[in-house]
């Protein structure tokens, strides 16, 4: 298999069918549906040294972290996205449960467990709130309905376009008026309990906006992903990219690293290959890019060579927030760390929505939120690959404007008031898990702080921005989808779909499903 390795030592030879742009969860299902169902022979190029975007892991000093996937959901026996994946992948990926409480919310001192399971997901959100019994149940039911909805939503994106209308007419009634409204605005008419309505909320760092600013789509999505339970991947998240790349080289296919697309080749109005930033050309007749929308319009095409409309969707699609992310080593096992696979999402209060505005105004005031993430503990295989260790990661929310002025810099080689930056930031994340979890103070033997840049850097994401666009409802009447205005180029993974491993899985079989037709994509979302 030829993952991770280097592009200088094997260039891709012949022709190919399609070209992928981006090695993402994203591009990464695209090429293989492509390979798999199409017997299509495809190139994917990756701008990084590593396979898998935001699922590749990184090592350091005798330990390893994944970068972006910390936990997922409907991947155990029988799970939706479980039997998508391995449909486009060759099945590899294990899956090994987290705990049943899969997150803690912690509002200052009062703590909340959210339970694997349906019913006893409402039974202990209920023993919190005996008094909204009601309302809790009724928002479970709204969440499991606008969550078919809104996976319906996006895959009816990828059909032609008189079957997309007559999909949103007759299966998704319903679903605009609820996806164009804020969460905080429909589960206020559910509940007027702030502290029920900040649990009900305390995941909304997995798509990074506030409840008056996130879609009640994109948050019934995100919670009814996790209701039956959390995953993580049995020898961590790189074994995700693992688990395409035969399907993709059974069919003749490469996977290139160190291999940046500079612009996307048009000739006669179409889409015909991709120029590398070296100069080279690579030609075929379908290029499909897994590089975001801002990137492929903007920096890979023109974004003046498209309609009003796109130019338009564009300008309203803002970019996400963008991120802090501390990676912690300890010479010590989990065990006697006493750590677990429970996330921590630990805030001051239940006020979300204005600890985001004093934050994103002062990046001095409070952290809005903090994710705690324990990934030695979620993995088996941790042990057996670094006997005696354990390691923790903490996120919080950035702005790209805190560490712009430090663009065009060198990674590593950025200064000392960088580097000071760095350590004022790794050292308050440190005190918001040193007060929940004291017995860690003084034991840190390895930390590495990512700041915005390194998104920039690695992701190529102009804005170091975590989760492509904004889930806001602006989201949800966009006409972007994975067939554009150019013939010839489509668009994948989590910007035509949904944050996270299954939004941007689900954005790859679509772009595939496209190229392949209803049929093909009937095959692989079948349940």
């Amino acid at each position: 298999m030829q993952v991770g390795h280097p592009w200088k030592q094997r260039k891709p030879a012949g022709a190919f069918d399609a070209i992928v742009i981006g090695s993402g969860i994203g591009g990464l299902s695209a090429a293989a549906m492509l390979s798999r169902f199409g017997d299509q022979r495809v190139l994917v190029l990756e701008r990084h040294y590593r396979i898998g975007g935001y699922s590749h892991s990184f090592a350091r000093a005798g330990y390893d972290w994944d970068v972006g996937v910390h936990y997922v959901g409907q991947v155990g026996r029988g799970g939706a996205v479980r039997a998508l994946l391995d449909r486009v992948s060759d099945g590899s990926v294990e899956w090994a449960p987290l705990p049943d409480v899969y997150d803690r919310v912690v509002l200052g001192t009062r703590s909340y467990d959210l339970v694997a399971g349906r019913s006893r997901f409402v039974e202990r959100l209920t023993g919190y709130f005996p008094r909204e019994a009601g309302a809790i149940a009724r928002y479970v039911e709204l969440v499991r309905a606008t969550a078919r909805q809104s996976s319906m939503h996006f895959a009816a994106r990828a059909l032609p376009r008189g079957l997309d209308l007559l999909a949103r007419g007759v299966a998704l009634r319903g679903f605009p008026a609820l996806a164009a409204r804020t969460t905080r605005e429909v589960l206020l008419e559910l509940t007027r309990d702030e502290e029920l309505i900040a649990v009900l909320t305390g995941q909304y760092g997995d798509y990074g906006l506030p409840p008056s600013q996130s879609s009640f789509a994109m948050h019934a999505a995100l919670v009814s992903h996790y209701l039956s339970g959390a995953f993580y991947p049995v020898g961590g998240a790189e074994r995700i990219a693992r688990a395409f790349a035969p399907v993709i080289e059974q069919r003749g296919g490469h996977l290139a690293v160190n291999a940046e697309v500079a612009r996307v080749l048009v000739e006669r109005g179409r889409a015909v290959g991709v120029v590398l930033t070296s100069g080279e050309e690579l030609r075929a007749p379908l290029v499909i890019s897994d590089a975001g929308v801002h990137n492929t319009f903007g920096r890979l095409v023109p974004r003046d060579s498209l309609p009003a409309r796109w130019q338009e969707a564009l300008a309203r699609a803002t970019p996400s927030i963008s991120w802090y992310a501390l990676y912690l080593g300890f010479r010590e096992t989990d065990e006697h760390l006493g750590l677990t696979g429970t996330n921590l999402w630990l805030y001051p209060d239940e006020r979300h929505d204005e600890n985001v505005r004093r934050y994103t105004e002062d990046p001095e005031a409070p952290f809005p939120v903090v994710y705690a993430s324990f990934p030695s503990a979620k993995d088996p295989d941790f042990a057996r690959r670094h006997p005696g260790r354990a390691t923790v990661d903490l996120v919080t929310m950035a702005r790209w404007q805190w560490t712009e002025r430090w663009q065009g810099t060198r990674w590593r080689h950025r200064g000392a008031d960088y580097e000071a930056h760095k350590r004022h930031v790794t050292d308050r994340l440190l005190e918001a898990l040193y007060a929940q979890r004291p017995q860690l103070r003084g034991k840190v033997d390895v930390a590495e702080l990512s700041t915005p840049l390194s998104a920039a850097h690695f992701g190529g994401f102009a804005r170091g921005e975590l989760y492509g666009i904004d889930h806001g409802p602006a989201r949800y009447t966009s006409p972007l989808r994975p067939q554009t205005p150019l013939p010839g180029l489509l668009l994948a993974g989590a910007d035509v779909a949904t944050a996270g491993v299954a939004g941007a899985l689900l954005g790859g079989v679509m772009a595939a499903g496209a190229v392949l037709g209803v049929r093909a994509l009937g095959q692989v979302l079948r349940r």
